[in-house]
């Protein structure tokens, strides 16, 4: 994982965390990897991942069993669902609005790029 300078990088896992969980790769009441593990894996001290998993804790995202490890609550899906939708319509959907209107790009440009681009499975 490349990570970016400008975003602490406990945020960063917890992203990449969000995207594993709306994808389906993690589901609501499965184990997740240990700290170490995933400390390992993503080449990050142990004590980021664990500020990451506090963070996610605290958000009732994922829950600790003692002695098995951790685990995804129940409404994990649907609360990173609403958390990560509203950021995008809140911060990052503006930027984009505001930079395909600086770039004079309409609605119908954008419209069919993203039918072309987006919404046909083949094209790569």
């Amino acid at each position: 994982m490349e990570f970016n300078d400008n975003i602490a990088i406990y945020l960063q896992i917890a992203n990449l965390i969000y995207d594993r969980i709306l994808s389906g790769e993690w589901k609501p009441m499965e184990r997740i990897p240990a700290i170490r593990e995933l400390s390992v894996t993503l080449e990050v001290n142990p004590n980021t991942v664990m500020r990451t998993y506090q963070l996610l804790e605290t958000l009732n995202i994922i829950t600790v069993k003692r002695g098995t490890g951790f685990y995804l609550t129940e409404n994990s899906y649907d609360l990173v669902f609403s958390n990560q939708k509203k950021t995008f319509l809140d911060e990052q959907l503006p930027n984009l609005f505001k930079k395909l209107q600086l770039l004079n790009i309409t609605p119908e440009e954008f419209k069919k790029w993203y039918e072309e681009n987006l919404m046909n499975p083949l094209k790569s």
